[in-house]
């Protein structure tokens, strides 16, 4: 079997989705973007063909190396990114081929099924009670949301007190009954973690993501040695390389490898075994759409240490396109009280409205996160 062709669409809200063709007939999917630059990620895309066309789409391992290591530069979330979907679509060419689910192939099944959580709120979160209230009337229990909105390097104890008061609150209205993960998303500075996470520990968060940005990672452990509450990073981190310097220093207990940003598969599946190595839990970040989210999904099957799945069915950067528009199998992506069981067709397990895709591509819009300014006029973190 020969790779013949390779095709990007961009798509609605904020995807990419890339089809591999065989001189065989087989096709793979998967979805290489990097939020807000998917247009770079596309670039990056087909300049890496050059390396694929006339290749043997089996030969996983060697693909993925030559498009790491052949073009010198490497790493970061353009180029991980783009091998990421690459990958992502020899894996279900190969699990296509061969007639049998991805997660086959990787060894085979640990769990029956995956717990998932869902995003409430926005980016300036209102309204939680009644968002997570729906989401419970329709099987939920846990949650992530954003922990604050943005904060100065040095805030004021008004700005602490309403980021802790929206999480008193849901505890008052919840209880126990549900479970939540509170992002900072990168809007945290070292001396304002400290005195956040101290307000928050009452509160008993199933995690915090991002406490600082992945640039601060040599506070992870000293945050973590000041909190009981799990520390969870890795969206902004893109191969093992990374993840080996932050596993080696210690601090986190959970890493979020981005299927679609950190080297697809291939790559996670070694992240997840080096997380392993040092008893940390795996919860691979998702906020995109369903071809990731089934790679995620092939991960987390395979993968003891996999506790959790984030999904992005109805999160608020949904406009213009959900995660089961582009899909026909949309049963097999059913949801049983937050859980999602094995996909049992082959290779990724997701069947695509092709027809929709190249519809909607026509016309996809170029989305960028918000820029946002402090008080004082200078840039603050999204």
């Amino acid at each position: 079997m020969k790779i013949t062709r390779i095709t990007t669409y961009r798509v609605p809200p904020r995807w990419m989705f890339l089809k591999i063709e065989t001189d065989e007939g087989i096709v793979g999917w998967g979805e290489p973007v990097l939020e807000g630059r998917a247009k770079t990620v596309e670039a990056a895309v087909h300049e890496m063909s050059e390396y694929l066309i006339g290749q043997d789409p089996a030969r996983i391992n060697d693909l993925w190396q030559v498009l790491y290591r052949a073009g010198f530069y490497r790493g970061g979330g353009i180029l991980m990114s783009a091998i990421a979907g690459i990958d992502q679509a020899l894996w279900d060419i190969k699990g296509k081929a061969l007639g049998v689910p991805v997660y086959q192939l990787l060894g085979g099944l640990v769990r029956d099924r995956v717990k998932t959580y869902s995003w409430v709120g926005g980016d300036r979160p209102a309204d939680i009670i009644r968002d997570i209230q729906a989401r419970v009337d329709v099987g939920f229990d846990t949650f992530k949301m954003n922990g604050c909105e943005e904060l100065a390097v040095i805030d004021n104890s008004r700005a602490i007190d309403a980021a802790v008061r929206k999480v008193a609150e849901i505890r008052e209205a919840f209880g126990n009954k549900i479970e939540f993960g509170l992002d900072f998303h990168g809007r945290v500075t070292a001396p304002m973690a400290r005195v956040l996470i101290k307000e928050l520990e009452p509160y008993r968060p199933l995690f915090i993501e991002e406490p600082v940005l992945a640039e601060q990672a040599e506070y992870y452990p000293k945050l973590a040695a000041q909190t009981h509450i799990p520390l969870a990073a890795g969206e902004r981190m893109y191969s093992r390389f990374e993840f080996k310097n932050v596993l080696a220093a210690g601090g986190l207990s959970i890493l979020q490898p981005d299927l679609s940003h950190a080297g697809g598969i291939t790559e996670c599946m070694k992240i997840a075994s080096m997380a392993e190595a040092y008893d940390v839990a795996l919860a691979p970040h998702c906020p995109l759409g369903p071809i990731a989210l089934a790679a995620c999904l092939q991960v987390d099957f395979v993968s003891w240490n996999a506790f959790i799945q984030e999904q992005s069915m109805g999160i608020h950067y949904n406009k213009g396109g959900e995660v089961l528009d582009y899909v026909l199998n949309k049963a097999d992506f059913a949801l049983e009280n937050g859980h999602i069981k094995p996909f049992t067709k082959p290779g990724l397990g997701v069947e695509l409205d092709e027809a929709l895709i190249i519809e909607r591509s026509k016309n996809a819009p170029d989305w960028r996160n918000p820029l946002w300014r402090h008080a004082d006029g200078s840039v603050a973190e999204w």
